[in-house]
């Protein structure tokens, strides 16, 4: 299967589910026009452009739909490049982001970052201080998805700490990160978690300690002493 701008939009109309159609733009508010392209049929064509010139792709593809921005995204994700030559494109395609699922695809698949992470933490920082919910989201998913270590966890909570967008895509991203931290960095995220150590607001607090709840990763033990944590009981 050969893609190219020219013909992405005819490549992905052959597999369109009207019925996916309307589940996803149920799932995703205010995305894209969403034609009902399923997520692994996304994945197999972004790798197949990753192969070519996915250069060229990426700056003359069409994006009016949520599935190219999807594919566009993936890409950059699977092409074997320098981290230098993908910087560029990667901040491009932030501006693109403009709801939760391109958020989190775009970064679960990103897997450059962890051979690069000190640089691409430098290369992160100034989102943090965005006023774009989306901008703000993407550093909270990155920082989940790849920041969760030894090395990186003080410096990890304290940005998470520092996302204050008051939007609930963002809200949640910090503490489904807050949520993992605790699973995957137990210690120091209990220690955060205390009172008088963090600057989350009640609802991300809490959201963060009920997603924790929900784990399997979290023990049971831990779980007794997570429900008597919760701040204001009404939230």
């Amino acid at each position: 299967m050969i893609v190219n701008a020219q013909n992405i939009k005819e490549i992905l109309a052959t597999y369109t589910e009207t019925e996916f159609q309307k589940f996803t733009s149920a799932l995703i508010p205010n995305a894209r026009p969403i034609i009902g392209v399923r997520i692994p049929i996304l994945r197999k064509i972004a790798k197949e452009i990753a192969k070519g010139d996915w250069q060229t792709f990426l700056r003359e593809a069409p994006e009016d739909t949520y599935e190219e921005v999807q594919v566009k995204g993936f890409v950059i994700g699977y092409v074997k490049t320098d981290l230098d030559t993908l910087l560029p494109f990667i901040s491009e395609h932030i501006e693109k982001i403009n709801d939760w699922s391109l958020c989190d695809g775009f970064c679960s698949n990103l897997k450059i970052v962890a051979k690069h992470k000190e640089e691409f933490l430098e290369f992160l920082l100034p989102y943090a201080k965005r006023e774009e919910e989306f901008s703000q989201r993407v550093v909270a998913v990155m920082l989940m998805n790849y920041y969760l270590t030894d090395e990186y966890i003080a410096q990890t909570l304290e940005l998470l700490d520092g996302l204050k967008h008051p939007g609930y895509y963002c809200k949640m991203a910090v503490a489904w990160a807050v949520a993992t931290a605790w699973a995957k960095q137990r210690e120091a995220t209990f220690i955060y978690m205390q009172d008088g150590n963090n600057m989350l607001e009640d609802w991300t607090y809490n959201k963060a300690i009920q997603k924790m709840l929900e784990s399997y990763r979290v023990s049971d033990e831990d779980k007794l002493i997570l429900r008597q944590m919760k701040r204001n009981k009404e939230l």
